[in-house]
């Protein structure tokens, strides 16, 4: 059982490792350092203090993004649950709330709703995961493809 316990916690660590804090008071504390230790920290006081989503919302600490995202991460601190049942099932009023609020052309939808669905457990690999987490997994993936990338352009 301890096994299982450290290997989750180390499988945990180094996804944090390699990911980018984004945004908010932990990635402005270590901006400009490079390395594993500082993205660690970043992320940690990021997740700590939950700021990030505050920080998308305002257009502060250090996060710029657009309109529509600020809508959609007001959007997902009241409703993140429904949200996320609909992004695992591909449809919903609440993922097409999403689309709405990123301004999602009607052409962009299946896509949208698809690339969200298959990507699930990246967006939400947690019961727990907080709605800035899982804006920030939103975001990051739209801003990976070709299509919808332009949705999530600061």
């Amino acid at each position: 059982m301890k096994k299982l316990i450290a290997g989750a916690l180390l499988m945990g660590a180094s996804t944090l490792a390699f990911a980018q804090p984004g945004c908010g008071v932990g990635a402005m504390i270590w901006k400009g350092q490079s390395g594993i230790a500082p993205h660690v920290l970043a992320a940690t006081t990021n997740g700590t203090f939950g700021n990030q989503t505050f920080g998308m919302t305002t257009g502060t600490l250090g996060c710029q993004t657009n309109q529509s995202v600020q809508s959609m991460a007001m959007y997902m601190d009241s409703n993140i649950d429904k949200v996320a049942r609909d992004m695992s099932r591909g449809s919903g009023e609440n993922l097409d709330t999403l689309a709405v609020l990123l301004g999602v052309d009607e052409a962009d939808r299946d896509s949208f709703r698809k690339v969200l669905q298959d990507n699930f457990a990246t967006i939400f690999p947690s019961s727990d995961t907080t709605s800035g987490e899982a804006v920030d997994a939103i975001v990051a993936l739209l801003e990976q493809n070709d299509t919808l990338s332009k949705y999530v352009a600061a």
